[in-house]
């Protein structure tokens, strides 16, 4: 008996994400403490109905994205992605600032912002899926083949880089993985990392040699050397992570039973996988490892049933974003990475980054959806 008769798609995935979700209220409803008393009067009662809301909403985002045909989406890459072009130019120019730089728009009417970012990265890498896919006959030629795909990866990365360099980084990253998936002559991909690393060197050497630039680059500047001394001085978030992390043992200190909270100025987005793990254990941090990894999993196993090319890059596309970013943000939580401002999918606080991951999470179960139709269908009887 299907209890909810109306839910199609991957259902190992539809609880994957109702478990994040739980945990994302759980966390931030705890982290949440010094906030609401630096902004609300202490009254952590808003940011949890807040943050309830944003996630109940984002499930509704996914459900209704879910009952989309995936094909669509492959039409309406084309529009997002113009449209995300001007967005992040009038991000850069115009945007809501936080941490010197320039990220956000702020929706009108309401008290939320709008991270562009978030949606160039759901148009792109829909886009270069489609894009592939139709240049598979050309694939291998790079002006017919690579040209096309290779210039919007430039432009969008390009654009986000200046506020937000991991997140381009990640979309970069993102992008390589599905030309790699796509059958994009490998010396094409591998001459464009080589020439990603030369710029990568370069742009380290301008950020060590004229710090002074602009904020953001002094910013990036002090986020190296910060990681790279280890002291606690000026390594200041991720000691009071690792703090939280050995406070919280291997089965940690219980639900709200966090101290840190108090002391980590992201404890409820960047390090809320510190605060996870110092109230509910290293066996705590261990499982979220594991759901996100089994979300990948599951989605590879989607893409590996599906004979149309766009459903496989698409759901390997978003699918590794999602957890990539997800790896990351965990890595910087245990001090293996520098600071990234990279947030934690479906679990942080926040408010479009949910909603975008959400839509990507419903896209690929609207892969998975197809596929069980296309599995139920009756074989037609021939005379």
């Amino acid at each position: 008996m299907n209890l909810f008769p109306n839910i199609r798609g991957d259902k190992v995935i539809w609880v994957i994400v109702l478990l994040l979700s739980l945990i994302s209220i759980l966390v931030v409803y705890s982290s949440i403490v010094a906030l609401a008393y630096r902004y609300k009067a202490g009254d952590t009662e808003y940011y949890l109905f807040k943050h309830t809301t944003i996630i109940g909403f984002g499930l509704l985002l996914m459900y209704l994205t879910h009952k989309v045909k995936y094909t669509y989406f492959s039409r309406l890459s084309q529009i997002a992605l113009y449209i995300s072009v001007p967005l992040l130019l009038f991000t850069l120019l115009k945007g809501v600032s936080a941490g010197e730089a320039s990220r956000w728009l702020k929706i009108p009417g309401t008290s939320l912002t709008f991270q562009t970012s978030d949606f160039a990265k759901l148009a792109l890498i829909t886009y270069v899926a489609r894009v592939l896919t139709i240049k598979q006959g050309q694939i291998k030629d790079f002006k017919e083949g690579f040209m096309p795909i290779l210039i919007p990866v430039l432009i969008i990365c390009g654009l986000i880089l200046p506020a937000n360099f991991s997140t381009a980084a990640v979309l970069f990253v993102t992008c390589l993985v599905l030309m790699f998936i796509g059958r994009v002559n490998l010396k094409y991909i591998l001459s464009l990392v080589g020439i990603g690393i030369v710029c990568f060197g370069i742009f380290i050497g301008i950020v060590f040699a004229f710090p002074n630039i602009n904020n953001r680059v002094a910013t990036w500047k002090a986020r190296v050397e910060n990681f790279s001394n280890g002291d606690s001085q000026t390594n200041y978030q991720a000691e009071q992570a690792k703090i939280a992390i050995a406070m919280g043992g291997p089965l940690g200190k219980g639900p709200g039973g966090s101290t840190q909270r108090n002391f980590l100025p992201q404890a409820s987005s960047d390090f809320i996988y510190a605060i996870l793990i110092e109230e509910y254990g290293l066996i705590a941090g261990i499982v979220l490892v594991f759901l996100y990894v089994i979300l990948f999993f599951r989605a590879v196993r989607i893409a590996g049933k599906s004979d149309k090319t766009f459903a496989t890059l698409l759901a390997i596309g978003l699918s590794f974003s999602l957890v990539f970013q997800a790896m990351i943000n965990m890595a910087v939580a245990v001090n293996l990475f520098p600071v990234t401002g990279q947030p934690l999918p479906l679990v942080s606080m926040g408010g479009t980054s949910i909603w975008f991951a959400s839509i990507a999470i419903g896209i690929v179960l609207s892969v998975s959806r197809e596929l069980e139709k296309e599995k139920n269908k009756e074989p037609v009887e021939t005379a």
